[in-house]
């Protein structure tokens, strides 16, 4: 494992953070709800760039609190955070001096997002990333995406990525550093222009990591579809993004909350594959985190309190645990952790073809550390269990074995 990717590797869980104008239309247009995720309305409403650009003039969320969403953050159990810095609307959410299209220069807030939020990350002990929407720019008349104000025909897009996109990277690492994480999107048109950007991210910051959705395989880890959960174990370093509703931007209408025991669930079956799970939120015009959110991640945290040793640092290990199967399992050196999801009503946890994988010593609960016994029958394990769940949502039972 790389320098560069054992933290990223062992973290698990981060905050991904969509904010921008986009909050400011909370997913309605001229009076008719928008279809499609909030972040995109510009694009889904085919919104002029002089009208989109007129709500800068409305955008001061005085409720913004970096410090309190970087506290929910560590709360929630999560390690690293991922923000916005320019989404495919293309406002800079942060002080840049290519463009005066940002949060400091041309709104009424006039301070630095980013800036505020990578420190508070960092004063809470989490790693600190900057999303940056490198291949779709509605704003820019070279960028992609646009083709309701720009002709396609006319854009020179090898200019705005080698004159614009890359000074713009290079300044969020210089200016911010360190940053932990740079996240790109939507992929590279050419593998060229994502190798001179992967470049330039070695030569001026060599230890943050590049998402996979640079393209052309060039990233440091596979970034999958959002909120799309591999059937099975993945190899290599690999994060699937997921919403907590139906969207990443913040729609008023969008009331679709996963809960926090659907949350925990996903997280324990991307971990148990071999993945890191990033979570999203979506804050407000007024820069509030919708309580709903917060209510689910805190849950999650708590959670993650009592049985955090059973996710970070671990690895898949040596027992797969077939799809239909009511468990899932992580593992660290001398221990799987076996996570049911569903208890059994006979009282026996059948833990399926686990002879020949690990040599049992031990057999426990995570919380409480209650002895348990355990047999053989055939190739399965079968771990005697009490009549009721410890954990409504997620009970891990401990295996001491060698593996």
């Amino acid at each position: 494992m790389s320098d560069r990717m054992r933290w990223w590797a062992e973290a698990k869980f981060g905050m991904f953070i969509h904010w921008g104008l986009y909050s400011i239309l909370a997913g309605v247009w001229r009076g008719r709800c928008v279809p499609g995720v909030g972040e995109w309305i510009m694009r889904n409403a085919r919104i002029p760039v002089r009208e989109y650009e007129k709500l800068a003039r409305r955008f001061n969320p005085v409720k913004f609190d970096a410090e309190e969403w970087a506290r929910l953050a560590r709360e929630a159990g999560m390690r690293y955070v991922v923000f916005t810095a320019k989404h495919h609307d293309g406002f800079c959410m942060y002080d840049s001096e290519y463009t005066g299209y940002t949060v400091v220069k041309a709104t009424p807030f006039g301070r630095d997002v980013l800036g505020e939020l990578a420190d508070a990350c960092r004063g809470e002990g989490l790693r600190f990333g900057a999303y940056y929407s490198q291949t779709l720019d509605w704003h820019h008349p070279d960028g992609m995406g646009n083709d309701w104000d720009y002709d396609p025909g006319r854009k020179d897009f090898a200019r705005y990525f080698r004159e614009y996109a890359m000074p713009q990277v290079e300044e969020i690492l210089t200016k911010y550093k360190p940053v932990a994480v740079m996240w790109f999107d939507i992929g590279t048109p050419t593998p060229e222009l994502a190798r001179e950007m992967v470049g330039l991210v070695r030569r001026v910051s060599p230890d943050t990591i590049v998402s996979g959705r640079i393209g052309h395989g060039l990233g440091d880890y596979a970034e999958m579809g959002d909120n799309e959960i591999p059937r099975g174990r993945v190899e290599g370093y690999w994060e699937v993004p997921v919403t907590l509703n139906d969207t990443w931007g913040f729609k008023s209408y969008d009331h679709n909350w996963k809960s926090p025991g659907r949350v925990i669930q996903m997280f324990v079956d991307v971990v148990s594959k071999g993945g890191n799970m990033l979570l999203n939120v979506g804050p407000t015009a007024e820069g509030v985190i919708p309580e709903p959110s917060a209510e689910v991640l805190r849950a999650v945290g708590r959670w993650l309190e009592r049985c955090g040793e059973s996710v970070y640092g671990t690895v898949p290990g040596p027992l797969d645990a077939p799809p239909d199967a009511p468990y899932r399992c992580t593992a660290k050196p001398g221990r799987v952790y076996v996570h049911v999801l569903a208890w059994p009503w006979d009282g026996e946890l059948r833990v399926f073809g686990a002879r020949g994988r690990v040599e049992v010593s031990r057999a426990y609960l995570l919380e409480g550390e209650r002895e348990l016994e355990f047999r053989w029958d055939g190739d399965d394990l079968v771990v005697a269990v009490p009549d009721r769940a410890p954990d409504p949502v997620d009970s891990v039972v401990v295996l001491e074995c060698e593996w």
